[in-house]
């Protein structure tokens, strides 16, 4: 299942805090696009982190990135949303 996965930072944070992981953050998302877990990431116009993933389900794609570094550090988490292929399509061909 593709998954979207939108970024947020928690509240207060400071700028030093993630400059610490931002290295460590990269290998790990690196070796999560290796694995074809991570199929596509961006930053939108926020710099907010947008990945779309390929997981089982919801629950294993929150495991996933749980792993992340500044997710462990409790400097962002993710909102996840499940995406279903479009079925449109089928009605040309009725």
């Amino acid at each position: 299942m593709k998954i979207l996965a939108i970024e947020k930072e928690m509240e207060g944070k400071r700028t030093e805090e993630f400059l610490l992981h931002l290295t460590s953050e990269a290998l790990e998302v690196w070796r999560l696009y290796q694995s074809d877990i991570i199929r596509e990431i961006y930053f939108d116009n926020n710099r907010r982190a947008i990945l779309i993933l390929e997981c089982e389900d919801p629950e294993e794609c929150m495991e996933i990135l749980s792993g992340l570094p500044l997710v462990k550090e409790k400097l962002i988490e993710f909102d996840l949303i499940p995406l279903n292929p479009y079925p449109g399509y089928s009605r040309l061909f009725k």
